[in-house]
């Protein structure tokens, strides 16, 4: 890979802690890796939890999050690689049209603006971060909706471990404006190349939704898929996490 710099972008529902894992592992490959806080969620766990309910987390939206995420790229000495989890795999989506990255890859990317899913599990998952009538409120996420949701795959004492070390209140304006403008993807665009993953018992974004995420991409970029067998949607942080990342550091090595 032509850069030695990776950043790590999190997803809803936690801050860059979630990729404690990785971040070693990658260092002792001879990469720099970055894992900036989405705004506002470069405090401790504890902390962004005590502070529930924040309404200033409730004004957070997608776009703030894309432009934070662009502006600090653009200020590293050479272009990245780009990693994203869920909501941030879809930020690496719409980063990769900004042309700011050499590669991105989308671990059970939260889906573009137009791609949807009626699978109950995708429905049931998303309603509480989506609720119409709550969108000026943030969210705190009870621990059996972060079973269903993230870890369905996990013994109990596992989820439980992942639920307190990881979980932290949410804003109902990133997932709504994922569905507008912040969202969108021109999937004919030509740009760096993408890899999209799917966990294959990931309730909160199905491998079905995944996949037709890959498919809507028409234009001659790279772009490849990948579903990992008997994975849920916490891949990046659960047992088998090494295998997920040895296989994104294996592509990045390949696409160059």
């Amino acid at each position: 890979m032509k850069s030695k710099i990776i950043v790590l972008i999190h997803g809803m529902f936690m801050n860059s802690r979630c990729w404690e894992k990785w971040i070693p592992y990658y260092e002792s490959k001879g990469f720099r890796v970055l894992a900036p806080a989405w705004p506002g969620r470069d405090k401790p766990v504890e902390e962004l939890n005590a502070a529930h309910p924040d309404l200033e987390l409730a004004k957070l939206k997608l776009n703030h999050i894309v432009d934070y995420m662009e502006s600090f790229i653009k200020g590293l000495d050479e272009k990245p690689a780009i990693i994203g989890h869920s909501m941030g795999g879809l930020a690496v989506q719409v980063l990769l049209q900004r042309d700011v990255a050499i590669a991105g890859i989308a671990i059970d990317p939260a889906p573009p603006a137009g791609v949807f899913s009626t699978e109950w599990s995708f429905v049931k998952s998303n309603f509480p971060a989506t609720n119409p009538f709550l969108l000026s409120k943030p969210v705190k996420m009870i621990f059996e909706h972060f079973q269903y949701a993230f870890v369905n795959t996990l013994p109990l004492d596992e989820q439980r471990a992942a639920y307190d070390r990881y979980v932290v209140p949410e804003s109902r304006g990133v997932p709504t404006s994922s569905l507008g403008a912040a969202g969108k993807v021109d999937f004919n665009k030509l740009r760096r190349p993408l890899l999209i993953t799917a966990g294959q018992n990931d309730h909160i974004i199905p491998p079905s939704l995944n996949k037709t995420n890959y498919q809507k991409y028409k234009g001659p970029s790279v772009t490849d898929f990948k579903k990992f067998a008997g994975r849920d949607h916490f891949l990046i942080g659960s047992k088998g996490w090494q295998e997920v990342a040895d296989y994104c550091l294996n592509w990045l090595e390949r696409i160059e």
